[in-house]
């Protein structure tokens, strides 16, 4: 199984917003930051947005943020939000047919790992993924903002 470019850029902005806290961040940080398409970004970030992730401002001074608390944010559920298909194999589609339907146990099998696969990833949250922001944001390049003023 490979998770879509669109889970692992999703993951990744939510990360990156994660260690950036309340701060605005534009996507050309983001994107300049990963080394990845300023245009398939903007199409995560609003895909995220739809799903109350984040949210976003305009104008000069906008840009997007968290909509809710990092620990509010189940990895598991994002995953399943952002991949279009599940599926492991053909037969497993909701359309998908096979000679070996009627008899065939891999179908189960291979369910009974997505299932493990998904219960797993529903034991994680943001706040598991950036548990450290200082050596994410080093990591990064990011100069993290003091609350301290």
């Amino acid at each position: 199984m490979r998770l879509t470019i669109k889970t692992d850029y999703s993951l990744r902005v939510l990360m990156y917003l994660g260690v950036t806290g309340d701060r605005l961040v534009t996507i050309q940080e983001i994107s300049e930051c990963y080394d990845i398409s300023k245009g398939h970004l903007m199409k995560v970030v609003r895909h995220l947005g739809h799903i109350g992730c984040i949210k976003s401002s305009r104008g000069n001074n906008g840009g997007i943020k968290l909509n809710i608390e990092p620990s509010a944010i189940n990895i598991g559920s994002i995953v399943r939000k952002t991949e279009p298909d599940l599926a492991l194999v053909d037969c497993m589609q909701a359309d998908g047919k096979c000679r070996l339907e009627l008899g065939c146990k891999l179908t189960s099998i291979l369910d009974e790992a997505l299932q493990s696969f998904l219960k797993t990833l529903d034991k994680y949250s943001l706040a598991d993924l950036i548990q450290n922001p200082s050596g994410l944001a080093s990591l990064l390049d990011i100069e993290l903002v003091s609350s301290e003023n």
